[in-house]
């Protein structure tokens, strides 16, 4: 796990997070500005003035989702696309989850970036972008993979836009329409906004796995990100909601 780590300091084993359903940037009425448009944000956005505002900061912290919002229990995933512990996540327990509680309607997976290293020359929040620009074209997920694949090829490249584009390209994507949308702004308000409510929550590295109630309510961090551990507790809710 990236600093921290996953048994460092957990601040207490509950953690109050409120899963909130997904919100159009359009009704947060936040604006971004235009300094950065027509060119690649590779910087999270200054949210200082929404930083004291909890319920403002949740609106905008929007994940990726996969799943039923009815299902019972939600998983929900703090990870940084340069994390070598969140690719050993996401790409040896992530299918478990998807396979055998996803697809089985008893639990939601909820991805919210955490970018450990905000600089530009880290690229970490342009990969983060880049994801999502490929979620447009309902390809979230295989460049989520492949960005973790890929990590040291694409985190020693000086050229990151460079190297997210020609991944955009391998996988099929609209070159023009990818390319458009990682030049640009779009998605910085979230990816920014997810940081920062990690940092609200007082998680100090990645990946960071909390499970609780679709809907909202307690969510409990797990010092263990195993597929067990996350199934163990998935269970526990789905068997309350079941008995209830």
């Amino acid at each position: 796990m990236s600093k921290g780590t996953a048994e460092g300091n957990l601040k207490g084993f509950y953690i109050v997070f409120a899963v909130l359903a997904v919100i159009g940037i359009g009704a947060v009425g936040y604006n971004l500005g235009s300094n950065a448009l027509n060119s690649a944000a590779m910087e999270p956005v200054d949210l200082e003035g929404v930083r004291e505002d909890q319920r403002l900061l949740r609106e905008m912290a929007v994940p990726v989702s996969l799943g039923d919002p009815d299902a019972p229990a939600t998983v929900i995933v703090f990870g940084d696309f340069y994390c070598n512990h969140c690719a050993s996540f996401s790409l040896r327990e992530r299918p478990r989850i998807v396979s055998e509680l996803v697809e089985k309607g008893i639990a939601r997976l909820e991805f919210y970036d955490f970018v450990l290293n905000p600089s530009p020359e880290a690229g970490t929040f342009l990969a983060a972008r880049a994801a999502r620009c490929a979620g447009d074209q309902g390809m979230y997920w295989e460049y989520h993979d492949r960005l973790y694949r890929n990590q040291l090829r694409w985190g020693m490249e000086s050229d990151k836009l460079g190297a997210f584009l020609e991944m955009g390209e391998d996988l099929g994507l609209d070159r023009g329409e990818f390319q458009s949308c990682v030049n640009s702004d779009r998605f910085a308000q979230e990816v920014s906004a997810n940081r920062e409510m990690a940092h609200a929550l007082g998680l100090d590295g990645t990946p960071a796995v909390m499970v609780g109630r679709s809907g909202g309510g307690m969510s409990r961090r797990l010092s263990n990100y195993s597929f067990d551990a996350i199934k163990a507790a998935v269970d526990e809710i789905a068997g309350a909601a079941g008995s209830n």
